[in-house]
């Protein structure tokens, strides 16, 4: 058979564009993106993404040129996900909490020509750009108006060189859009999401999007038509691949500009809403309120971030939402491994049932390999549960590398074929992954490591807590002791004190896990997805100073 070799038939590039053209093919009629009172079919969205391609095209955005967008979850952050890369440019969201600062940062280090700018992102992008360096050439902007939203100028300033809309209605709509010559051309570049103080390009070609899009999709089995809700910042890793994905299955996506209670819960009971994703915060939002009541039908939602704490899990659980939990990062485009659930597993009592989705699991199909090493000598751990280790991957969708940055690209993707995450985890001998912290979070306390999560779970089984975090402090007996940042639940009758938590802990857990020091805080600092940033607690920690009590 050594004759036999790929040819033009059989070499087409992959890409999850082509999902959109099928969408509009089979389910044109039906319902594709609601915003608030627009809404729009499947083959009118093809129809905008064509037109919207054409006049990029027209602009003069060339192939594998960056093209930035800020912007919400709205109906054109959606339509960009494909009108951008159908253009041949490369497709990079930015946060919209970032502050001017950190925005140029990151249209400098992209070298974006071109930046979609939501009317409530305006002055933080135009301030971006006013810190350009003298010489350096600028992007050109496109304003996104919202008729909901009232800005401050209401005409559009010599700033912007046209509106979105304006953009779409003049493009053409039998634009024969670019189609990538390989798998393997860049199509988004994902900045990592602000946990730590150094964001660094992520890049991603058609081929790996299209992979975890399809695997995505098969693990959560995701049926056709499902009516999806938008509490995941599209601009987070590309919405973990799922805009790609409703195209695929024909789902109708809801879109939100703002998160909170009870918009969420008023568009699932108003659109019927079947499947959501969130980090663990917005689990924690989901079940916080006294107001809560059970579903009227169940709903899946996807986690993944943090681990999710047992308890708040269950308290998910028991209004209705079916939760899935999984595994991913910026650098693999969207969730790798997931908590496969056993039948067997229903029988368990609740709190056993939660403890065993607390973990990560097992690799989606489609993926490579998943494992757990020690890094100094990368072989596997023992596969007990307890002994850690540093996660590694490898497959389809882990990233191209980072942008121009090749020591990190080197750093993490190793010559022993893996992908060196920086989480920690262990291995169950069932062959289920969990991950116990990042390797710059774990504690090492008179020279016993300490999960930050394992303490941040028992703090969160405390009915007073609402959210908690665990980083070192500095400490002249122990050389660093935990130290946990925790916020309250409001309507307290009788709030506990610092050592009221310290107690609770020390009757949970061994002596020397416990929190040396607790700090109590309306709110803890997170980023624009919900993940705390423990960076800035670590830095809060560190300059308290050591601590100087006695040994407990």
């Amino acid at each position: 058979m050594d004759e036999l070799k790929p040819s033009s038939p059989n070499s087409s590039a992959l890409t999850p564009l082509d999902f959109l053209e099928r969408a509009a093919t089979v389910y044109g009629d039906c319902p594709s993106v609601v915003y608030n009172e627009t809404s729009y079919t499947w083959s009118q969205t093809h129809r905008r993404c064509l037109q919207l391609a054409s006049s990029l095209f027209s602009a003069g955005i060339k192939r594998h040129d960056v093209v930035s967008v800020v912007a919400p979850n709205t109906a054109a952050m959606y339509e960009l996900h494909f009108a951008v890369p159908m253009s041949g440019a490369v497709l990079n969201n930015i946060n919209t909490r970032l502050d001017a600062r950190t925005i140029n940062v990151l249209l400098l280090h992209s070298e974006s020509k071109l930046v979609f700018v939501d009317c409530l992102s305006r002055d933080v992008v135009l301030e971006a750009l006013s810190l350009f360096p003298p010489n350096s050439p600028r992007p050109q902007l496109v304003l996104i108006t919202d008729d909901n939203e009232p800005s401050e100028r209401s005409s559009l300033t010599v700033d912007f060189i046209c509106t979105y809309e304006s953009m779409v209605l003049r493009g053409d709509p039998n634009f024969v859009w670019i189609r990538p010559e390989s798998d393997w051309e860049p199509m988004a570049l994902n900045y990592t999401s602000g946990t730590t103080s150094a964001p660094k390009g992520v890049v991603h070609c058609h081929r790996g999007i299209f992979i975890v899009t399809v695997a995505s999709l098969i693990d959560w089995a995701v049926p056709k038509q499902p009516v999806y809700l938008w509490t995941l910042p599209m601009f987070h890793t590309n919405g973990w691949s799922f805009p790609w994905g409703m195209a695929m299955v024909g789902g109708t996506n809801v879109c939100l500009r703002r998160i909170d209670f009870s918009t969420i819960y008023g568009l699932i009971k108003r659109h019927g809403v079947t499947h959501m994703c969130g980090a663990p915060v917005v689990l924690n939002m989901l079940t916080s309120s006294a107001d809560n009541k059970p579903l009227d039908s169940p709903v899946q939602i996807l986690t993944a971030g943090a681990p999710p704490p047992a308890a708040v899990l269950f308290r998910t659980e028991s209004l209705g939402f079916v939760v899935s939990h999984g595994y991913g990062l910026t650098e693999t485009a969207g969730i790798v491994v997931s908590c496969a659930w056993k039948r067997k597993w229903n029988q368990f009592p609740a709190n056993e049932r939660a403890r065993l989705k607390s973990r990560q699991g097992v690799k989606l199909a489609g993926f490579t390999e998943i494992d757990v090493v020690d890094p100094r000598s990368g072989e596997s751990v023992k596969r007990d549960g307890s002994t850690l280790g540093e996660v590694v991957l490898r497959g389809g969708c882990v990233m191209l590398g980072y942008f121009k940055d090749p020591q990190g690209t080197s750093k993490s993707m190793k010559s022993d074929g893996w992908f060196y995450t920086g989480d920690v985890g262990v291995m169950h001998p069932d062959g289920y992954l969990e991950i116990k912290d990042r390797s710059k979070d774990v504690v090492i306390s008179g020279g016993e490591n300490i999960s930050s999560v394992e303490v941040e779970s028992i703090l969160y089984t405390n009915p007073a807590v609402n959210e908690a975090a665990v980083v070192a402090r500095p400490d002249d007996h122990w050389g660093e002791s935990p130290c946990a940042f925790v916020s309250l639940k409001t309507g307290l009758t009788e709030k506990p004190k610092e050592k009221d938590i310290i107690d609770f802990c020390r009757e949970k857990m061994p002596h020397y896990m416990v929190p040396k020091t607790v700090v109590l805080k309306e709110d803890l600092p997170k980023t624009s997805t919900g993940k705390i940033q423990k960076f800035l607690l670590r830095e809060m920690a560190k300059q308290m100073g050591p601590r100087r009590a006695s040994r407990m």
